[in-house]
């Protein structure tokens, strides 16, 4: 009897470790990121090598439907153009699955990009592959990176959903003046607000 539970206890812890070894466990701030090469509305693929004198990387986790997501689509564009000649590149990436969210899928990625004049690449992570990486689970959901690729910030854009005129605190842009200074951010984290990703179960 004895033996029997050995031989399920040892079957069990088998497959519980070949099923947490296929889980990426999600970035920590001084963590390394792992570039990625994903296709963007403009039909050109996107990687962070592609950007050989960037300063720093904001990689933003978004999408089309989510109401969140929609009211910082102004802010984003905004920190995508004000940083871009400070040499941080910002990249944003829809996460979720459009069997599960039909509003995300690519092609209507293509006509919001339009709309709204996005001026970075709007990427799309086919198979979502890259969001369990980064561990992110809203959007947005907003990661900055150092030109090493190491993660120094990971949270909110700021602290007001509802009003960009509102914001009391920059989460984002105080981030990247403190890299900016050689400094630690502070805060490193924030909690992100807006809507679960959608993957299928």
């Amino acid at each position: 009897m004895k033996k029997m539970f050995s031989c399920l206890a040892l079957v069990a812890v088998f497959f519980l470790s070949a099923f947490t070894t296929n889980v990426p466990t999600p970035y920590k701030i001084g963590d390394k990121a792992t570039d990625f090469k994903l296709k963007s509305v403009d039909g050109r693929m996107y990687s962070m090598a592609d950007y050989k004198d960037a300063k720093g990387f904001i990689v933003v986790f978004t999408c089309n439907h989510c109401p969140f997501a929609v009211k910082y689509e102004d802010r984003i564009n905004e920190l995508a153009k004000k940083y871009k000649s400070k040499g941080y590149i910002l990249l944003a990436i829809n996460p979720n699955d459009p069997a599960v969210q039909p509003e995300d899928s690519f092609e209507l990625m293509k006509t919001r990009a339009n709309e709204k004049g996005f001026v970075f690449p709007y990427l799309f992570d086919e198979g979502q592959k890259i969001y369990p990486q980064y561990g992110a689970t809203k959007t947005p959901h907003a990661f900055l990176l150092d030109k090493n690729l190491v993660v120094k910030y990971i949270g909110a854009i700021d602290d007001n959903v509802d009003s960009a005129s509102d914001v009391k605190e920059k989460y984002l842009e105080n981030a990247i003046a403190a890299l900016e200074k050689g400094k630690t951010p502070s805060p490193e984290t924030t909690k992100a607000i807006g809507c679960s990703i959608k993957a299928k179960k």
